[in-house]
């Protein structure tokens, strides 16, 4: 029974990847327009759902979205075409992977100007603490803290 338990769960885990929400009367005959389709689908947001694809999403919007894609592709729109219609509609967020431009400039930019700083700063950093240490050297013991060491290094001698 663990066993029959083990391999239908093993079996589940490895279909997972493979399910898409594309439905078969969404397909397309022309496979060379179906793969365009595909990969439009791949690159658009679900509205709904917001953090998948069309393609993997079952939302009845990412439905109507990918049957969407596949007119204006049966229509003879180019993939640019199709992917500014749908930002014209639906606006930038439609896409998962946003386009460089000046009003996601910041997005694009945030993630690498932020590592930089990180990185100035951490080298700021260790360049204070360097210059700090080397500016202070330690002082040398005077003879009353020379007696006590003497006395606990004899202490700790005799112990041993």
């Amino acid at each position: 029974m663990r066993r029959m338990m083990s391999a239908l769960v093993a079996l589940m885990l490895l279909a997972v990847p493979a399910v898409h929400a594309v439905q078969p009367d969404e397909i397309m005959s022309d496979p060379v327009k179906e793969a365009r389709a595909r990969d439009l689908s791949r690159e658009l947001r679900c509205m709904v759902c917001q953090n998948q694809s069309i393609d993997d999403s079952d939302a009845p919007l990412a439905r109507d979205l990918r049957l969407l894609v596949r007119e204006r592709i049966a229509a003879g729109d180019s993939n640019s075409q199709v992917l500014d219609f749908l930002v014209a509609r639906y606006g930038e967020f439609v896409l998962l992977k946003p386009r460089f431009e000046r009003q996601t400039m910041l997005l694009w930019l945030l993630a690498p100007l932020l590592l930089v700083a990180g990185g100035f700063a951490l080298w700021w950093q260790n360049r204070r603490r360097a210059h700090d240490g080397a500016d202070a050297p330690t002082p040398p013991l005077t003879p009353d803290e020379e007696a006590k060491l003497a006395a606990l290094m004899s202490e700790d001698a005799k112990s041993s």
